[in-house]
Formats: structure tokens, C-alpha cells, sequence
């Protein structure tokens, strides 16, 4: 073995002994010669190699994403250190992203977001459907800290950046199929087809995926949780001159799926406990065990995942339409021109068995019909050699219908609630980012934010005696005010001005140090999901965020090693704390946002890749969060009694993270290639959705193996693969909601996946 070859090892398993990149840091195995592969990334609205942008940023590569057959969001839980991506229990289609310790964990759109879902340049304002379906995706950047000055409000966690392949203006194509364990079927391609040269250019992808679910209802017996999924994407790129491109992309996505899967995680005296081992309405199955069954202990997942449903349609079905225009203008006297319009709307109908039994307890109809509208204007312009800037303005306009009819059996036969929320919000913002070369190798990067938000909003609540089922026809006529009934809500508006002020070095090539200061905001709003009066009457207020964060991001051994390393400490003010209660002594299930005094988030992420020999690449990161509140005295309006949570871990903040990979590529002649790739997975435990962290909130640690073995033939003209998800077939918990006196709501993490995918390129 070389010397070199030899410091590579050494370094290379040294640094990976202390810490571990992101599980799909790159797209290829790059060659040794080369080093380790430039990845291009658009994190500050303009193209730049990933290690010369000065913040905290992963990226996802679209080979990658392919190969381990990634087609939602969701399945890259646990792969970037220090970000969740999750759901809300009994509420799949609804993102729960959080990044360093800031999130939302709230089912319902009135809650807002704290980490911003963007795509081609559009803003993503619903969690509803935020999930995304990924296919024909070229590249996902997780962008970590406030974001503000560039992607504007909502983005005190941070930005998840998703690009698709756009169109090139050449023909061509490609077509894959998977087939995998749980009768899972996919079927996804693209083709684009000039049709005038050089000028004018039509692409279409799209996708359909398939598959049971691992969830058996005791009622029936059947599966539940299957998943139906087809979407379609039509690209025009219109190129009239080397200097103007214009894009018009549409998209229309059917899911139709099985209902929310809820399981009862219940204890003995709570409202919804039901004992195993009974059986109701001629249930095929006897109830399965709680998985929360030992009090004041975290739940455990079984072997075997069970639920039950025997009162609501397996249905969740949601529709949504997306259409982006974009022109880019460049050479202009005002500088490189940028426009992006977007408009989404969606519609989410679904049933779910609340109590997750054969008996019947409780369950929900609930339908949301949504809408936003957008458009920036931004130009990135030069100032002589030293200074150069992106200025814009921002404009966002939303409006969504929900309604939920809840029956409440367990607490009273025929009890009903029915909740209809209105509500429609309008941002204005304008922005600069600039950037001044101070000296050799120094630069200063400042910006500024101006935001001014409003929101109109009405929720009311009608509760009563009924017979409606809630498969009627005639659901809609429920129209009877009865006494108690809550009519709440209001107009109200904040102004915001949020900044980011920097500066970077360049140690030497491919090496960068950089600090950063940061401030984000965060819209308030009114509560849409009423219980009680309180709980709407009044808004909530904005939260604040300040990021400090040092960072080093270093390529050694001629680009055969590379460390990027940011450390952090937030301060986090009036934070936005969402809370779902149950009242046994009224039967009300209240919900409320909480402005929170004050919190603390301090943290590192270090990421290490090397290439110790042609073909042979390692990986690996390791994360660090330590999120408490700093001061919050806070109020439980079931004992009520205050509580001071001053070292309390913030939710869905876990203390620890890392993965660990290996990929290799073995050249067999003729152009054609063999990669093998595995990744280890870890994340420490967590507490849910629970203000008080109480044991059954907490989620387990989890531990992950993946692995996958694909042959690519010449020019990667066609491959076909193995790949496999939770090799070692864990069973885990993937959330909780505790609701003392309630229930606990349960969600199972997925079992073992694992399947064969062909692919074919022209």
C-alpha cells in the first residue's frame, strides 16, 4: 500500500472513530483521482459547491434517493443528523419536520411551521400533503437554522429545499419498477421530447406506488395502512435566447390510501382502555395488549403491529393540484432577473376509528380543503469585484376550510362535536443578501428581512346529542346550535424585520471557516381545533429565534477527506408550544398554542466522508442537541396547577444522532459497475407530544441497518438492484401523544422493507 494510500486510512478511520456525513451525501462513488464529488446546491438562491456555503446544509442526491427507492419525505428519517421527520400520530398525510429541536407537532393547519418545505422556489404553507412523493427528484437540501432573510418567515428551524429534475431540451428518458415485500408495486419515469430545437422542450414524469399494510385490524382481520399513490409532472421549457428560460411545470397527485392507523396505547380508568384479550361487535381477533401497558413507563412496540377499526370507511384520500411558472432573465441592467409564481390547492378527506378497537368508542370525519397562492421577484446583482447581493420581494396569500364531526361515544352514546375552521393569511415581504469581499480570502455577508403577516380566522364548535352517523349522506345538515355551542377567532397582523450578519475565511483550498448570527420569526395565529373558548379567543403571539453558529468545512489529502463541523446555540423566546388536552371531568378534548417565556438549544453536527482507496468510500455524522426550556411556568388546565419546566427537554428533540456507512463500486469492464452500499442508523430517545415529558411520551432509541447490491450496465444504460430498509426487522414506536385520562395514540415505525428495482435509460 502507498504512503498516501496509507494516510488516507489512518485519517479517514481516525476522524470516523469520533463521528460519522449524512447517509447520502453524494451520487457516485467518486474515483480516487478526483477526490470526493462537487455537490452543487442552490441553499442562497444562487448554484454554489456545498463546502463554500457558509451554513449548516445536507444534501440528497437523486441517484441516491433511487437506489434506496426513497419515495417520500419520510423515508429519510434518521439519515441527516440533528433533523426529524416525522408525523403526527393519527395523522400520516401531516409533516412533522424538525430541525435542532424546533418544530411543530399539531395536526392541523392553523399551527403553521417552523421548518419550511420548499419546492422549485415555492414556499410549501400546509404541513397537509408536505410529505412530499418524490420522484424524478434531482436533489434534496436540508438547510439547518433560521433561514429568514432569504426564505422569509416559518423557517425558524429551517429550510428543507427539494429541486426536481428540470428539462434540458434534449431527448430522452427513463423507466424503473420496484416490487418488494408488503405486495409493494412501483412503477415511475420520464420522457422528455424537444419539440422545437434548441427552443422549446416538453418533459413528463410521474409515478405510481403501491402497497399493504403492516397493521392488522382485529375487527376484520384485514391489513391497514395500505398506501395508493399515483402523480404526474408536466415541464414546458421555453428558451427564446441564451440570456431568458421560461418554465411552466403542473403536477397532479391522487393518494388514495387506507384511514390513519391509531393505536390505543391505553391504561386501566382511562376513558378509552379497553382490556385485552376482549372482543366486541363480533370482532374476528381478540384486542391486543396496550403497548403503554406498564404506567409511568415509556410504551413498547410488539411484535406484531395490531389495530382496529370497525366504525369508519378505510379511507383517507387526498388530492392536490400544483403549478409553478418561472423566468429567469439574465444579463439584465437590474442584474440577474428571477420570477416564480406558484399556486397549490388540495383537498384531504379521510375517516379514522379514534380509539383504534373493534368497539365503539369514538371517531372522526375530517375534510380540509386548501389553497395558496405566491410569487417572488428577486434579482442577484455585482457591484464591482467585491460586492455582490440577491434583493427581492415576497408575496404569499393562503386560505383553507376544515371541518372535523367527532362522535364521542365512550363518554356519552350519540355525542357529537362538530368543528368548522375558516381561516385565510396574507405575508408581504421584501429582502436583501449581500456579500462583501473584505480581503483576501475574507468575506462579510449580511442581510435583512421585512415581513408583515396577517391572519383572518373564525373556528366554531356545535356540541349535542345525535344519531348521524358519519357515513351519512345528509352529514352536512348538521346545523344545530346547541347550548355551549363556540363561535371564535379574529383578524390581527405582526411586523417582523429578522436579519442574518456573517463572515467566512478560506484557510486554503476547499477549506472554510465561518460565523454566523441569525434571527428568525415566526408568525402568531388564533387556535382552529376548539374545545373550549379559551382556546380560540385570543391569539397566540410570534416566537423569535437567534442562532449563533461557528462552522468548519474542510476537504484534506487532495479532496480524499472531508470534515464539516458547525457548532450552535439558539435562543429561543415566546416560543409557540402546541398542546392537546383531555378534560375527564367536562368529556372535552381541549387544544391550545402556548407561548412558551424561553429556551435554550445549544448543539454541534460534525460530518466525515473519505475515499481510502479507488471505488471505497466511508461516511459517517454525529450529532449533539441538548434543548431544554430555559423559563415556563406552565399552567395544566387538567390538575390546574402550575409547574415551572426549567430544564425540561423541548419535544421531538432527541439528545443524540449519528449514521455510519460503507459504499463500494467495483468496476467489471465494459463500462459497468457494481455498488454495494450499507448505513447504520441511530437516534437517541425522545419525548412527543407531551409538554411534560411524561414516560409515555417518550420514543424509544432506534437503530437502523440499510443496505443495497445494484448492477449498472454500460453507461448506467440499465441496472437492477436488491435493496433493503430495517434489515434486522426492529420493531419500533414512531410517535406518541399522551393524553392522560384519555389515551396514549400510538404510531408503529415501519418493519423490514426490502425488494428488487430495474431500471432502463434512453
Amino acid at each position: 500500500m502507498k504512503t498516501s494510500t496509507t494516510a488516507r486510512w489512518l485519517a479517514g478511520l481516525s476522524l470516523l472513530a469520533l463521528s460519522t456525513v449524512p447517509a447520502f451525501a453524494q451520487e457516485k462513488a467518486p474515483e480516487a483521482e478526483g477526490g470526493i464529488q462537487e455537490i452543487v446546491v442552490t441553499a442562497q438562491k444562487k448554484a454554489e459547491n456545498i463546502q463554500s456555503v457558509p451554513i449548516s446544509i445536507a444534501a440528497v442526491g437523486g441517484e441516491t434517493l433511487k437506489a434506496y427507492n426513497v419515495t417520500t419525505l419520510q423515508s429519510l428519517q434518521g439519515t441527516v443528523p440533528n433533523v426529524q421527520i416525522d408525523n403526527f400520530a393519527n395523522t400520516p398525510n401531516n409533516a412533522v419536520f424538525t430541525i435542532r429541536g424546533i418544530g411543530v407537532i399539531e395536526p392541523d393547519p392553523y399551527a403553521g411551521n417552523t421548518v419550511s418545505i420548499v419546492v422549485d422556489g415555492v414556499p410549501q404553507f400546509f404541513s397537509m400533503g408536505a410529505l412530499l412523493d418524490t420522484y424524478d427528484t434531482g436533489r434534496i437540501e436540508i438547510l439547518r437554522g433560521p433561514q429568514g432573510t432569504l426564505f422569509g418567515a416559518n423557517t425558524t428551524g429551517g429550510v428543507v429545499n427539494v429541486i426536481t429534475n428540470q428539462p434540458t431540451g434534449e431527448f430522452g428518458g427513463e423507466v424503473r419498477a420496484t416490487y418488494g415485500n408488503w405486495h409493494r408495486f412501483d412503477i415511475n419515469g420520464s420522457i422528455e421530447a424537444p419539440l422545437v430545437k434548441d427552443k422549446l422542450s416538453l418533459k413528463v414524469s410521474g409515478i405510481h406506488t403501491e402497497r399493504k399494510g403492516w397493521v392488522t385490524n382485529v375487527w376484520n382481520g384485514e391489513d391497514m395502512g395500505r398506501k395508493n399513490v399515483n402523480a404526474v409532472r408536466g415541464q414546458l421549457l421555453f428558451t427564446p435566447n441564451p440570456d431568458l428560460k421560461v418554465t411552466l411545470q403542473g403536477e397532479y397527485v391522487a393518494a388514495r390510501n387506507g384511514a390513519p392507523i391509531v393505536v390505543n396505547g391505553g391504561l386501566p380508568g382511562e376513558a378509552n382502555y379497553v382490556p385485552a384479550g376482549s372482543n366486541w361487535n363480533g370482532s374476528v381477533l381478540p384486542q391486543y395488549a396496550s403497548p403503554c401497558a406498564v404506567p409511568n413507563a415509556p410504551c413498547k412496540a410488539p411484535d406484531e403491529f395490531f389495530s382496529g377499526n370497525n366504525q369508519v370507511p378505510d379511507k383517507s384520500n387526498m388530492t392536490t393540484r400544483f403549478g409553478i411558472g418561472t423566468i429567469q432573465y439574465n444579463n439584465t441592467p437590474l442584474g440577474d432577473i428571477t420570477a416564480i409564481t406558484g399556486y397549490k390547492n388540495f383537498t384531504l378527506f379521510e375517516y379514522t376509528d379514534q380509539d383504534g378497537t373493534a368497539k365503539t368508542n369514538n371517531a372522526t370525519r375530517r375534510r380540509t380543503r386548501g389553497w395558496q397562492f405566491s410569487q417572488e421577484i428577486r434579482s442577484a446583482f455585482n457591484v464591482g469585484e467585491r460586492f455582490n447581493a440577491v434583493a427581492g420581494l415576497f408575496f404569499l396569500k393562503t386560505n383553507y376550510h376544515h371541518y372535523q364531526m367527532y362522535h364521542l361515544d365512550f363518554a356519552l352514546p350519540g355525542l357529537i362535536q362538530y368543528n368548522v375552521q375558516d381561516q385565510g393569511t396574507k405575508s408581504f415581504s421584501a429582502f436583501v443578501q449581500s456579500y462583501t469581499k473584505l480581503a483576501d480570502g475574507l468575506k462579510l455577508s449580511a442581510g435583512v428581512r421585512y415581513t408583515h403577516d396577517s391572519i383572518d380566522a373564525r373556528s366554531t364548535l356545535a356540541t349535542g346529542l345525535g344519531s348521524q352517523a358519519l357515513t351519512s349522506q345528509n352529514w352536512d345538515k348538521f346545523d344545530v346550535t346547541f347550548p355551549g355551542s363556540l363561535d371564535v377567532g379574529g383578524k390581527k397582523s405582526w411586523d417582523n424585520v429578522g436579519w442574518k450578519l456573517g463572515l467566512d475565511y478560506e484557510l486554503g483550498r476547499n477549506q472554510l471557516v465561518y460565523a454566523s448570527w441569525a434571527r428568525g420569526f415566526k408568525s402568531g395565529g388564533f387556535t382552529g381545533r376548539i374545545g373550549v373558548a379559551a382556546d380560540g379567543a385570543t391569539p397566540y403571539g410570534p416566537e423569535k429565534v437567534d442562532t449563533f453558529e461557528v462552522g468548519l468545512k474542510a476537504d484534506f489529502l487532495d479532496r480524499h477527506l472531508r470534515l464539516n463541523l458547525a457548532a450552535f446555540t439558539t435562543n429561543y423566546r415566546d416560543m409557540q408550544v402546541a398542546q392537546i388536552y383531555f378534560d375527564p371531568a367536562t368529556n372535552v378534548q381541549g387544544n391550545r398554542i402556548l407561548n412558551a417565556a424561553a429556551s435554550r438549544i445549544k448543539g454541534f453536527e460534525m460530518e466525515v466522508q473519505a475515499i481510502p482507496v479507488e471505488g471505497f468510500t466511508l461516511r459517517g455524522s454525529l450529532a449533539y442537541l441538548d434543548a431544554k426550556y430555559k423559563d415556563f411556568l406552565y399552567f395544566d388546565p387538567v390538575s390546574t396547577k402550575f409547574t415551572q419546566l426549567q430544564g425540561y427537554d423541548l419535544q421531538n428533540a432527541p439528545r443524540w444522532s449519528a449514521t455510519l456507512g460503507a459504499n463500494y463500486t467495483y468496476r467489471v469492464g465494459g463500462g459497468a459497475r457494481i455498488v454495494a452500499d450499507a448505513s447504520w442508523l441511530y437516534t437517541a430517545k425522545k419525548f412527543y407530544t407531551a409538554v411534560t415529558d411524561t414516560p409515555r411520551s417518550t420514543v424509544q432509541p432506534t437503530y437502523y441497518l440499510d443496505a443495497l447490491l445494484t448492477y449498472y450496465g454500460p453507461d448506467d444504460r440499465y441496472s437492477i438492484g436488491l435493496w433493503g430498509k430495517n434489515l434486522l426487522d426492529k420493531r419500533y414506536i414512531s410517535t406518541v401523544y399522551d393524553s392522560p385520562g384519555y389515551m396514549g395514540i400510538v404510531g408503529f415505525a415501519p418493519p423490514r422493507q426490502f425488494g428488487v428495482t430495474a431500471g432502463y435509460k434512453f
